[in-house]
């Protein structure tokens, strides 16, 4: 799952861990290429994001910078027992 450090009130946002497992991290990363590559409403929030990313990265690092977001998603839909709402998605 993703990791979070907090100093002096700042969060500062960590990559998924390699130490965890194995197979639920190549389901992410290959479930967030397949994402990047089928975005067809462009109107969503989290659409936008990925559009502004594409730009500034690299596929491969846009591919595992969406694979942390997802995991950030569902760790926080598991967390919480509540269902996605993607109106509640916050895009910074």
């Amino acid at each position: 799952m993703p990791r979070q450090i907090t100093t002096g009130g700042k969060a500062c946002l960590i990559s998924i861990s390699k130490h965890g497992n194995s197979y639920l991290r190549k389901l992410f990363i290959h479930g967030a290429r397949t994402v990047l590559h089928l975005f067809r409403d462009r109107s969503t929030p989290l659409a936008r994001w990925v559009d502004a990313l594409k730009d500034r990265a690299h596929a491969n690092v846009a591919g595992v910078v969406m694979a942390n977001k997802l995991a950030r998603i569902a760790s926080a839909v598991l967390t919480k027992g509540e269902r996605y709402r993607p109106s509640a998605l916050k895009t910074a």
